[in-house]
């Protein structure tokens, strides 16, 4: 008797958001104290983003998390008993250990399943979910929870405006059940660790004590050109991978980095910017949070539907980037 394997598919969506907004104006006021100089207008026209959401002191990545996960699992109707698998992709973990994933198990009272953190900076999300369908395809696990949560202002250098005006934090989550249906259809990912120079944050602890830089620094042309090439490159792949011609895709949720790269992506792939989901304006990049959250506002505010063909992307440091295309 044949066993088939059971597909992977997205069957809720969650997000959370800190309570305090931060614009441009008010971004620029505080760094004017400290005569850097940058402005509402300076921001939007480099980068498209007009605020972020900044989490206040304290507020630490799995309480986001674990809000996020929530707000999924009631969009999914499961209960705590029905998870079996818990995957957070983050670069701002609490802990060096245990990790943030075992944090929202245990806040979510989750008592059984694995729990484990995935580290590909803004590429995270993207590696998050194809390890989980990969899990459920096998039959290790069929329910699964997967997560981007950061809260990526606190290894932001304040006084580079070049960097710390580009980021917001955030979480956002999906539930990934085992179906009779086809849902995630194609996963490819990538990393050229020979680039890991262009965007880092290469502080780390050691002996108590803080070792190196710990804040975030970006070469951001170079980050721009790779970004778009590589991107456009791993849409065509993953598309090829499903048999699914690009003209098809319905939506195309890409890593919130910057307009100009969304734009040109748009271009590149011949998708029609109105088919591309954007909440960079109203939530800078969050990371590995940045997928998951564009994927629940369009599908809250009615855009992505079921049946919908979606295809995510993600690019960060490593250098890292990947697709996920999903029928919902």
């Amino acid at each position: 008797m044949e066993v088939t394997m059971p597909y992977a598919k997205i069957v809720g969506t969650g997000s959370y958001l800190p309570p305090r907004v931060v614009s441009n104006d008010e971004l620029a006021a505080d760094m004017a104290t400290r005569n850097i100089e940058t402005s509402d207008e300076w921001i939007v026209t480099r980068t498209g983003i007009r605020q972020r959401h900044i989490a206040d002191p304290g507020v630490k990545t799995s309480s986001m998390a674990i809000e996020a996960a929530r707000a999924a699992m009631q969009d999914a109707r499961i209960a705590p008993e029905d998870v079996d698998l818990i995957i957070v992709a983050t670069s701002t973990p609490d802990f060096i250990f245990p990790s943030t994933a075992c944090l929202v198990q245990a806040g979510l009272g989750i008592k059984q399943g694995a729990a484990f953190d995935v580290q590909a900076v803004c590429s995270g999300f993207v590696y998050a979910l194809t390890t989980a369908e990969v899990f459920i395809r096998a039959g290790r696990a069929r329910t699964a929870l997967v997560i981007g949560a950061e809260v990526f202002s606190s290894i932001l250098d304040w006084n580079d405006r070049s960097t710390c005006v580009l980021f917001g934090d955030g979480a956002g989550a999906v539930v990934v059940r085992a179906s009779d249906e086809p849902g995630i259809l194609g996963a490819q990912l990538n990393a050229d660790g020979s680039h890991m120079n262009i965007l880092y944050a290469a502080g780390n602890v050691s002996h108590g004590s803080v070792v190196g830089d710990p804040f975030l620094r970006m070469d951001g042309q170079a980050v721009f050109k790779m970004a778009v090439n590589a991107l456009s490159q791993s849409a065509a792949d993953v598309c090829a991978q499903a048999g699914v011609a690009l003209e098809e895709v319905d939506w195309l949720v890409p890593h919130q980095a910057n307009v100009r790269i969304l734009n040109f992506l748009s271009k590149k792939l011949h998708i029609p910017i109105e088919k591309v989901v954007v909440t960079l304006d109203k939530q800078a990049n969050t990371s590995a949070a940045s997928v998951p959250l564009a994927m629940d506002a369009a599908r809250r505010d009615g855009r992505i539907k079921a049946g919908d063909l979606v295809l995510m992307q993600g690019v960060g440091g490593g250098f890292t980037w990947g697709s996920v295309l999903a029928r919902m």
